[in-house]
């Protein structure tokens, strides 16, 4: 075979890879498995367990039974890092559960995510709708030609829980964070207009997720069951910064650490210290427009309703713990000890929530393994 026909050869077979990767990885939603914790005779829900065993129910009717929560984000609730290409589309698409929010795995050096914590207490299904590069967007701009192998954003993701048969009953938000870009619209070399962009970066950023958190609570309203909504302010960038920083100062110790440290600017330009000040205070006035925002629903849904939505400044105040919480690979992304924190963080913010539910009074025993 010509060398040269060989190499486009193996260069199309890596694309055709690469592309099934991307359409067939998009859509993946992941989903605790429950069915050995209901086993368990000590289980509230082991008659359930029963009638499926005697073939009275079938296994998707015993799992809509259970508690559902579920998880709208982006790659900060993904277990994620920026590294090479092949490397970002594999855990991008096909790479779910080992994040704060669903790891499953019970060994000691492992995450211990919200869903382990939770499970503790009663059996549930832990659905995650996470994409990496998903922001707050609009919708309604039809289908994208290839969609399937774009990140899912906030309506997409919106979309596809609106699309299952099992609403869930409590629905944990966290995506934003790549909606702080601000130098692409706003002229860094124009400082007297700044103030004024940021401002309407975050009114439009409300407007828009206003929209998409509508259209959930619109069907959780549509349920018999009460629902719950708890929106996370965006990530405590102060405390990020800083644990960036101290991985540039151990990184010019030992370049061959971070190795994707400076790849990062790259992608997230407002990133680089001469724009990260206004990254932060845009976060800040987002966080402020989402409480806003999640008090105005609640003045319109009343105190009588089966609706609860709440502002949690669990992760937007959160203190990372230094550089051990960011990934040794882009000092961006979190690592294990990172996945931990917020955990334990968001974890600690669900309580008013599941009392509202009716599902579990949380006791000190879920906050151990």
């Amino acid at each position: 075979m010509n060398p040269g026909i060989g190499l486009w050869f193996r260069a199309g077979v890596l694309c055709i890879g690469m592309l099934w990767i991307l359409g067939c990885g998009s859509l993946v939603t992941a989903r605790s498995s429950t069915l050995s914790a209901i086993a368990n005779p000590a289980s509230p829900h082991h008659t359930d367990y029963l009638e499926y065993r005697q073939g009275r129910l079938t296994e998707g009717q015993l799992m809509d039974r259970l508690p559902h929560m579920a998880m709208v984000g982006d790659s900060l609730s993904r277990d994620f890092y920026v590294s090479s290409l092949p490397s970002c589309v594999w855990r991008s698409k096909m790479n779910h559960g080992h994040d704060w929010f669903l790891d499953t795995d019970p060994s000691a050096n492992s995450i211990y995510s919200v869903y382990e914590r939770l499970a503790q207490e009663t059996p549930l299904v832990a659905c995650e709708y996470s994409s990496v590069g998903g922001r707050v967007d609009s919708g309604g701009g039809g289908k994208r030609f290839l969609g399937s192998w774009f990140p899912l954003n906030f309506s997409q993701q919106v979309d596809l829980i609106l699309k299952e048969k099992r609403f869930p009953d409590l629905v944990l938000l966290w995506i934003g964070h790549n909606n702080l870009h601000w130098e692409w619209f706003v002229d860094p070399r124009r400082p007297e207009e700044i103030e004024t962009g940021l401002q309407k970066m975050a009114a439009n950023f409300r407007k828009d997720y206003e929209r998409q958190l509508g259209r959930l609570v619109e069907r959780a309203q549509e349920q018999k069951p009460r629902r719950a909504f708890i929106i996370f302010g965006l990530v405590n960038f102060k405390s990020f910064f800083e644990a960036r920083d101290a991985a540039e100062r151990l990184r010019k110790e030992n370049p061959k650490l971070y190795p994707y440290f400076e790849v990062d600017y790259k992608h997230y330009e407002s990133m680089k210290p001469e724009y990260r000040g206004n990254m932060m205070k845009l976060a800040l006035m987002i966080n402020e427009e989402l409480r806003a925002m999640v008090g105005e629903f609640n003045r319109k849904l009343g105190g009588d309703s089966p609706v609860r939505l709440e502002y949690s400044d669990a992760l937007a105040t959160i203190d990372l713990g230094g550089v051990e919480a960011i990934h040794r690979i882009d000092a961006w992304h979190p690592s294990i000890k990172g996945h931990n924190v917020l955990a334990e963080a968001a974890f600690g913010a669900l309580r008013p929530s599941l009392n509202f539910l009716g599902i579990v009074q949380l006791q000190k025993s879920a906050d151990s393994r």
